[in-house]
């Protein structure tokens, strides 16, 4: 698998002059292609700022971004738009569905901005939802449905057009335990099944326990790293645990469900 995203000696000012803060602090790190990337930190470590740089909400104050080799830090800003959705999936904490559309028409609202053309997106949706177990619900309302199908529904919007790169943040923060594990079983799918590439910021160390390999920050730099490897998901999550301890950050729901 080749690198698809690329970041060097990335740093981020916020603030002028007399009152400047940097947040993130001269980090560098690669993801490859069909990865699964986690991103933990106490709050105010980066984690946040250094997501939105990578999808281009944010600009960078020194350093580059490259996604599959074109650097998105030069990307003019009447350009961004088209690139992020063309590139770029997104899983956010609250969902950001529209309570005007139906599950279905939510989904299928990612393929109308990208102009696929009518008659492909009817069977584009319904083959998704069924691959993420929402079939039976596309032609419901987000109200009417539970917060784990909200987020499931989210994980279709964003993967439907295939993007280089899924990114999610904090996709468990609004979901309770079980609802939460069910979501990060439907990211395992997305992941090994349909072999996408996920970026994940969470201060939880269960749903981290879902990736292959996780970058720790503290205070804005890169403190360590750990990989999966062979490791049952169990012995990851008690890693996970200590490095947090560590670092003083990180919360966790008991990993019942590990194995």
């Amino acid at each position: 698998m080749g690198t698809i995203l690329q970041i060097e000696h990335i740093q981020k000012y916020y603030g002028n002059e007399g009152n400047i803060t940097q947040a993130i602090k001269d980090i560098s790190f690669s993801v490859k292609e069909g990865e699964f990337l986690a991103i933990m930190g106490a709050s105010g470590s980066g984690k946040t700022t250094l997501l939105n740089c990578i999808s281009t909400i944010d600009t960078v104050s020194a350093g580059h971004i490259c996604l599959e080799g074109r650097d998105i830090t030069e990307i003019k800003p009447k350009e961004l738009a088209r690139f992020r959705r063309e590139n770029l999936g997104f899983v956010f904490q609250d969902f950001n569905l529209l309570d005007t559309l139906t599950i279905s028409e939510n989904i299928a609202l990612a393929l109308a901005i990208n102009k696929v053309p009518a008659k492909d997106v009817e069977a584009r949706v319904k083959e998704i939802a069924k691959k993420l177990n929402i079939g039976d619900i596309l032609e419901k309302y987000p109200y009417q449905v539970s917060g784990g199908q909200k987020q499931r529904c989210a994980c279709a919007r964003a993967i439907i057009n295939h993007p280089k790169l899924l990114l999610a943040d904090e996709p468990t923060g609004a979901l309770d335990s079980h609802s939460a594990q069910m979501l990060l079983s439907t990211m395992q799918k997305i992941h090994e099944q349909l072999g996408a590439t996920i970026l994940m910021v969470t201060h939880d160390a269960f749903t981290a326990s879902y990736a292959g390999r996780i970058l720790f920050l503290q205070d804005g730099e890169l403190f360590t790293q750990l990989h999966k490897g062979s490791d049952s998901r169990r012995a990851f999550f008690e890693k996970i645990l200590h490095v947090l301890t560590m670092i003083g950050g990180g919360e966790s729901h008991v990993c019942e469900a590990c194995s």
